[in-house]
């Protein structure tokens, strides 16, 4: 009842005429408009103040909290993980191996497919680097390699999730064995923002995968691929033997 009191009162000084609804409007707009005077020297020293305490707090949290809480979901202790933003989430029945110095950003989720006996199981190799909001979903494997960077928004399908015919999905029924499949990245990937890769996707050493592409067949290393689907669109062989 008071909520909706506050809203029809905020619609009646909004709509009417009267001279008191029309007093409400102008002192409201007045205080939405009071703001401190300009003191630059006073708001530079509270920027600064507020980023050093931020910052302090965040790596108190990851040092202290998040990053052993992760490690207590590993199947391995790895050296200088480094989580930023906060604790990923981890949805699953899952066996997750990592590698020492992996960056992973807090809003990444990783899952295993909850079907069969068997326990998917997530490979990561040393220094690589996971971006925001990126999901990786492990049918039986996905294996990760040295070296490899996976921008924000990426997807590592490895499952889907629902199968194919809507009667069983309707019936709430998990996907089938013959819609998921293995991901293999090797060392030296580099996946651009919003890349999709599908099930049974095994993409070469040292490829790079433009924004935005959906990878639904291996790709051969050392190349640039594009698109959806994405296809080679040139080598990176003769670029390398130029920089060397």
């Amino acid at each position: 009842m008071q909520s909706f009191s506050i809203h029809y009162a905020k619609q009646w000084a909004k709509t009417s005429d009267s001279w008191f609804a029309k007093l409400i409007k102008r002192g409201w707009r007045t205080i939405k408009a009071l703001e401190m005077p300009n003191v630059p020297i006073v708001f530079s020293l509270l920027y600064h103040l507020h980023v050093v305490v931020k910052q302090c707090l965040a790596d108190l949290l990851r040092v202290l909290y998040y990053t052993p809480m992760f490690k207590a979901r590993l199947s391995n202790q790895p050296k200088q993980l480094y989580l930023y933003g906060g604790l990923p989430v981890v949805i699953g029945s899952l066996d997750i191996y990592m590698g020492d110095r992996v960056r992973l950003a807090a809003m990444t989720t990783i899952s295993g497919r909850a079907v069969g006996r068997r326990v998917p199981k997530l490979v990561v190799g040393d220094n690589v680097g996971i971006g925001w909001r990126t999901s990786i979903s492990v049918g039986q494997n996905i294996v990760i390699g040295n070296n490899v960077r996976i921008a924000g928004d990426c997807y590592l399908a490895g499952y889907p999730g629902h199968p194919v015919d809507a009667k069983a999905r309707a019936k709430g029924l998990p996907d089938t064995d013959d819609q998921i499949g293995d991901i293999v990245l090797y060392d030296d990937v580099w996946l651009a923002t919003g890349v999709k890769v599908m099930p049974g996707v095994t993409i070469g050493k040292g490829t790079i995968v433009a924004a935005g592409s959906v990878v639904t067949k291996d790709l051969p290393e050392n190349v640039l691929a594009a698109g959806s689907p994405a296809k080679v669109v040139k080598s990176l062989k003769s670029l390398k033997s130029i920089v060397e």
